[in-house]
């Protein structure tokens, strides 16, 4: 008998080119890579900036036929940060659903943790609405619409400090 004393590393890189290659695309994934990203200082410190949540989640609609199906254009959308939304829906996304579960939204859009931290002076505020963009799989898409969507919406609510808490 054979005993193994540590898990195979998963290349994700690897695995994500071979499902695209699976599901029929002639070219192979490419990986987003930016390397002129503009990061920039912050306006002030951390503990006086408005910081907000970005989400690959979908709103939860009760009624299946209004909820995302994998591969469907879906539109880059906001909620209130307050309170937190009970559920989420995230079948229709990519994620190791055998290990874990998406049923503890705060696992993976930690809206209460970010409340708290306004609370103890950590953060100025939380932004009033938290945003959803849409998982795409087309990166130039991405960069021309959902982008300058999420961003229009963070000025909007005068935002310092976006966080994307991927699924």
């Amino acid at each position: 008998m054979s005993r193994i004393t540590h898990r195979a590393q998963v290349s994700y890189i690897d695995r994500t080119r071979e499902y695209y290659a699976a599901q029929g695309y002639e070219a192979p994934y490419a990986w987003a890579r930016h390397t002129d990203v503009p990061f920039a200082p912050l306006p002030r410190p951390l503990s006086e900036c408005r910081v907000a949540l970005v989400t690959t989640a979908s709103p939860w609609h009760e009624d299946p036929a209004h909820r995302p199906r994998p591969f469907t254009r879906q539109p880059v959308w906001s909620a209130p940060s307050s309170p937190p939304p009970e559920v989420l829906f995230t079948d229709n996304l990519a994620w190791d659903k055998e290990s874990t579960h998406t049923r503890d939204v705060e696992s993976f859009l930690p809206l209460n943790l970010l409340a708290q931290a306004a609370s103890e002076g950590r953060i100025g505020s939380v932004s009033p609405r938290f945003y959803g963009v849409p998982t795409e799989y087309s990166q130039g898409r991405t960069q021309r619409e959902d982008a300058p969507a999420v961003l229009a919406m963070c000025r909007e609510d005068q935002v310092d400090v976006a966080l994307i808490a991927a699924l």
